[in-house]
């Protein structure tokens, strides 16, 4: 007969604190939680988005554990000094008591566990096998795919933890942006021959989204002109946004986020425009920014408090008050946080509802974590906002919020079909470089000047607006879109104001070529669906090329992009894809 764990939490564990729950659980949690009731699995990998409640389930797990002699202690690992203080308090209000200040030797029996870091882990593995071998333990690995951080973190997890009674692994983010394998996590090879991380439990955004577990994200992107100076003297000037190799992206992005430019600052003014409008239904509602680096985000603050007159509370990682900040700030309604990546996971400070994405960090992973920090669900139809430059990858990222991923542990075969995406592939390659590492476009540049165009805004997969200026008409339509609506109310209302701006256009273009003629900021926003649907039909069509002329894949992509000019295929516009389109059926037609 299946046991629920419900039936084991009101008791109270002998000798120890009442056990109990942080409340009713939600259905994820206890459909989660009878899940592993049921199996009793010595390892169990939960995926959760952001937001969701991962720490409510596993707290209620351990006391679950603890409560019926499964496991006589428990050791917590999370990724920052913050969040394994964030879990012993969290652990705390249902009787379990984690000692976050644990560094060697025996703990003290007020405790039924620790709290400590992978780096920790990573420092004294040895430390921790021995407390797993002396007692049965359970260990919850928060956000385990730190664990592939480095080799030696996985390792040092493997040698610590291989002994533990029980492991829990968490995340909400299952992917990773290289191949370590995580430890404790299983993988299945799939018919493509790919190994791929394999959940136990997973409850994604777009479920969270249905239940009013996590708010809808509305993105506001913004694109503008910008200017720098190269290493090697020359000026460049480009559009952001616009088809540009990968080294001139980094840098009109760095452009873009310089203080010194006037794209920052219209960018942070917008924002906080749109939280004074979500205030008005969520009066505490908070603003982060998350920025680069140390001098960015002290610049950011000085901005913020030249733009609202209030000052901006400012966190950098090493910081030693950095937890008090946060917390003070999530207790209080103070409208701006700036900090720099350490806000970026699993920091809980759920009056947060408004973000500026003000780093070039550009990974999907990071994406997903600085996303997550303004999720948090407190009632029913509360939005988010998050504030973007018109950068092609993070588009993608955007529009791709509900789309489930699995931590892929092998490269994919370059052959046959799969040679279709290899460009792509090369550019996420790229892309995916770790946070720490110097690229090329990382080297020294000046930043000479920069302004901001309102782009457009993307919300579950479509895009709407056209390119306008700070200020105008078209940006506050949608700076002005309240901060309590319901998922379908944000789309309805969306597609209203969409189809206002259309109508007041001074021309509807009848021919593709009229289109091309208009200039930038009326040209209609092709969605994200839709340019997919392009790429798709280009490269069926490389493909059946492929098949009558006999050149390779990549052979192909590279003479259409030789004639018909522009980037890779991933970064390419609709226009620029229907040209090749149209230019490989004359070589179709032609090769006849």
């Amino acid at each position: 007969m299946t046991t629920t764990a419900s039936h084991h939490l009101s008791p109270a564990f002998p000798g120890r604190a009442p056990w109990g729950t942080a409340g009713k659980l939600r259905a994820w949690q206890q459909a989660a939680l009878d899940s592993y009731v049921q199996r009793q699995p010595r390892d169990f990998l939960a995926v959760a988005t952001p937001g969701a409640g991962k720490t409510t389930f596993a707290l209620t797990l351990a006391s679950y554990l603890l409560h019926n002699h499964v496991v006589q202690q428990v050791t917590v690992v999370a990724p920052t000094e913050h969040l394994k203080k964030q879990w012993a308090e969290a652990a705390a209000r249902i009787g379990i008591k984690l000692d976050p200040d644990y560094s060697a030797g025996p703990v003290s029996r007020e405790y039924h566990g620790v709290a400590v870091t992978y780096a920790g882990v990573g420092v004294r593995p040895m430390l921790h096998r021995n407390r797993c071998e002396q007692r049965k333990t359970l260990v919850i690995l928060d956000e385990i795919h730190h664990a592939g951080d480095t080799k030696s973190w996985g390792e040092a997890c493997f040698e610590a933890f291989e002994p533990a009674a029980r492991r829990l692994a968490l995340t909400g983010t299952p992917f990773r942006s290289d191949t370590n394998p995580i430890p404790f996590v299983s993988y299945a090879e799939g018919p493509d021959g790919i190994r791929r991380s394999v959940a136990d439990y997973t409850y994604g955004y777009g479920n969270a989204l249905a239940d009013g577990v996590v708010r809808p994200v509305i993105f506001l992107s913004y694109s503008g002109n910008m200017r720098w100076r190269t290493k090697a003297g020359d000026e460049i000037a480009a559009r952001l946004g616009d088809p540009m190799t990968k080294d001139a992206i980094g840098q009109a992005w760095r452009t873009a986020l310089a203080p010194t430019g006037e794209w920052i600052p219209n960018v942070l003014r917008a924002a906080d425009q749109r939280l004074t409008e979500v205030r008005k239904g969520i009066p505490d509602a908070g603003g982060l920014v998350i920025a680069s680096d140390q001098d960015a985000a002290r610049a950011y603050a000085k901005l913020i408090r030249e733009i609202t007159g209030t000052k901006a509370t400012v966190v950098l990682s090493d910081d030693a008050g950095a937890s008090k900040k946060i917390d003070e700030f999530s207790g209080s309604d103070e409208r701006w946080m700036v900090a720099v990546r350490m806000v970026s996971e699993g920091v809980d400070v759920p009056r947060l509802a408004v973000g500026v994405y003000a780093t070039t960090i550009s990974t999907p992973l990071f994406f997903a974590q600085a996303v997550g920090r303004f999720v948090r669900s407190r009632r029913r139809g509360e939005t988010a906002s998050v504030f973007l430059p018109t950068i092609p990858m993070l588009l993608g990222f955007a529009n791709e919020m509900e789309v489930e991923r699995d931590h892929v542990l092998d490269k994919p075969k370059k052959s046959g079909e799969d040679d279709i995406y290899a460009e792509e592939e090369k550019l996420l390659a790229e892309a995916e470089k770790g946070k720490d590492e110097v690229t090329e476009d990382q080297l020294p540049f000046e930043a000479l000047e920069s302004d901001a165009v309102f782009d457009r805004v993307l919300y579950d997969g479509a895009e709407f607006g056209m390119q306008a200026h700070p200020g105008s008409e078209e940006e506050q339509d949608y700076l002005g879109i309240p901060g309590l609506l319901e998922p379908d109310q944000v789309q309805l209302l969306l597609q209203r104001r969409q189809a206002r701006q259309i109508a007041h256009s001074r021309k509807k273009p009848d021919t593709e070529a009229d289109l091309v003629e208009l200039p930038a900021e009326r040209r209609p926003v092709v969605s994200h669906k839709e340019l997919l649907e392009l790429r798709k039909r280009l490269n069926t069509m490389v493909s059946a090329y492929n098949h009558q002329s006999g050149k390779p894949h990549g052979v192909i992509h590279n003479e259409l992009r030789r004639a018909c000019g522009g980037p890779p295929s991933a970064e390419a516009t609709a226009g620029q894809i229907k040209e090749r389109i149209k230019k490989i059926q004359e070589w179709a037609t032609r090769h006849r």
